[in-house]
């Protein structure tokens, strides 16, 4: 009789994988808002180039970002926090912010975001 080597996971291996993927998820969830605050000023500027809205003055820009965003939420930037430009005889807007995302202790992730109408 000849004994055949044995295949699968140890308890080991099973122990590190799981500790891996739940740092991956903590790493995710704490993360996920202020992607979703990103995506949600991406809307915003979207939608306010859509419909017209960055032909105003810099002040009406500025009172429609503010206007939108009461229905988003958004609390990384608000109207004031703009940067309007004139390129081209067109306005462009940009919004660019960062965050700092504590994670565990004294680790943080620090995120830049940049949303623009530039072409």
């Amino acid at each position: 009789m000849t004994t055949s080597k044995q295949r699968g996971i140890t308890l080991t291996g099973a122990l590190m994988g799981m500790i891996v993927l739940a740092l991956a998820g903590l790493f995710a969830a704490k993360l996920l808002p202020a992607y979703l605050d990103y995506f949600a000023v991406q809307k915003i500027i979207k939608a306010m180039e859509t419909n017209g809205e960055i032909t105003g003055s810099v002040q009406a820009i500025r009172n429609a970002f503010d206007r939108r965003n009461t229905i988003e939420g958004v609390q990384a930037i608000s109207g004031p926090d703009l940067d309007v430009t004139k390129e081209g005889g067109e306005a462009v807007v940009t919004a660019a912010w960062s965050t700092k995302v504590p994670i565990v202790g004294n680790f943080s992730a620090c995120l830049d975001f940049t949303v623009t109408t530039a072409k």
